[in-house]
């Protein structure tokens, strides 16, 4: 009687740590807001939630201190067409709203955050992801190359599971650029970052950074990486806060390049 007593147990003990674990790996799994970023510092934003992204626009700046949105293989359909046409953003008033006139021989790209390719499936989403908000002066070079192949990546590893992905503008103290606009000042970023965060639904959370200057150039991706915690450093965001900590620091120090470029 005892023995089975021990043995009862025993089983209802193994039972517990399994759904235990099963239960802590469905809870990293669950579709929440891993991409928001956290803004360590006192920078202006206006936080706005679109269909398929979410934006922290600064009204100083006058360009997006983030944007944030998650992607997978349910969202690479191509179901909508690029339109080219783009928007002042409708949940800022006129006074605060960007045009597309302040980007009227500036010499510099219309660059998307959040691209157009991954928002082809849904029409709202394809729209909205023209909304000005979602723009920064971006170099036409980088725009249309390395910029460009890093997007074109982040398709790829959605397509073999989900991505939780942040990008935005880098801002140096002393502006290497200056200014644009007519109507509005629009900051000229230095350089831009985007992080992406992937395998919560398969058991193997990993992260990656990437930082491209503001300029023209030709060269492999790998050569932009970066560590989240270097990027955490230059941008003063955090990333990825949600995360249980130990998880959300193993990811962040260190990157096995391997586990991305194959």
């Amino acid at each position: 009687m005892i023995n089975e007593r021990i043995g009862t147990i025993m089983r209802q003990s193994l039972l517990i740590c399994v759904m235990t674990l099963i239960s802590t790996s469905c809870s990293l799994s669950k579709i929440t807001s891993y991409e928001i970023p956290q803004i360590q510092s006192l920078i202006p934003e206006i936080q706005i939630e679109h269909f398929a992204y979410s934006v922290s626009y600064n009204p100083e700046t006058n360009i997006p201190n983030w944007v944030a949105w998650r992607l997978d293989k349910e969202r690479l359909i191509d179901r909508e067409s690029r339109t080219n046409d783009f928007y002042p953003d409708p949940q800022l008033g006129a006074e605060l709203a960007v045009t597309s006139d302040d980007y009227i021989d500036c010499g510099w790209d219309r660059g998307h955050m959040c691209p157009a390719g991954d928002n082809k499936w849904h029409w709202k989403a394809m729209m909205e992801s023209f909304y000005m908000t979602n723009i920064c002066p971006q170099h036409h070079n980088l725009n249309r190359g390395d910029w460009k192949e890093l997007e074109e990546a982040c398709r790829r590893w959605a397509m073999k599971e989900p991505v939780y992905i942040a990008c935005g503008p880098i801002l140096y103290k002393e502006p290497v650029y200056g200014y644009i606009g007519r109507e509005h000042k629009i900051r000229i970023p230095d350089a831009f970052f985007k992080v992406i965060l992937t395998g919560l639904e398969t058991g193997n959370p990993r992260a990656i950074g990437f930082i491209y200057k503001n300029t023209s150039g030709n060269n492999k991706l790998d050569s932009y990486v970066n560590s989240i915690d270097q990027v955490e450093r230059i941008t003063r965001l955090d990333f990825f806060s949600e995360l249980p900590d130990d998880i959300e620091d193993r990811i962040e120090t260190d990157f096995i390049l391997l586990e991305w470029f194959e």
